[in-house]
């Protein structure tokens, strides 16, 4: 699918890592997003998604899963259960491992889906309604780009 819509933030710092997150937690249709987020070793992704999640609600410690390759999360969200998924594939070998480990069935359920290293599972994804590119540039700033992929994508970047 195409690039619908493309937007670009500068973050100097982390805490504008974290108003990014917070104002995406802020939008509705993130409750049934997939969320792919792409970058180098170290870029900041999971630091992102551990921003994303405390904007959610999650509290306390939020472990990567790059050793677990899932951490299920369950929320609620004025009221309304969330079921938040968090996967990072970077120790995947073999796209094959994704279906193997019964993943096809976690991102058939309703819920947020926020993925790090998707590449690693190739095409056997669906499509990402947004995916973030992070790049580290100099000191601990960061350049973001929120490329939306579908319309519910689009919608997010509001």
């Amino acid at each position: 699918m195409p690039i619908l819509e493309t937007r670009t933030q500068l973050w100097p710092d982390e805490a504008a890592c974290a108003a990014s997150a917070a104002a995406l937690a802020r939008q509705r249709g993130l409750a049934e997003a997939y969320v792919e987020l792409h970058g180098p070793l170290g870029a900041g992704k999971t630091t992102f998604v551990r921003h994303l999640l405390h904007a959610l609600g999650v509290e306390g410690r939020i472990k990567s899963p790059t050793y677990t390759v899932l951490e299920p999360y369950a929320l609620s969200r004025d009221g309304t259960p969330l079921e938040v998924s968090h996967f990072d594939f970077y120790r995947f070998e073999d796209p094959q491992e994704w279906e193997d480990a019964g993943f096809r069935d976690v991102f058939a359920a309703p819920g947020l889906k926020l993925a790090e290293w998707p590449e690693k599972a190739a095409d056997l994804l669906p499509e990402a309604d947004l995916q973030i590119h992070i790049e580290p540039l100099a000191g601990d700033a960061r350049r973001a780009r929120f490329d939306a992929r579908s319309a519910l994508g689009r919608a997010l970047l509001t």
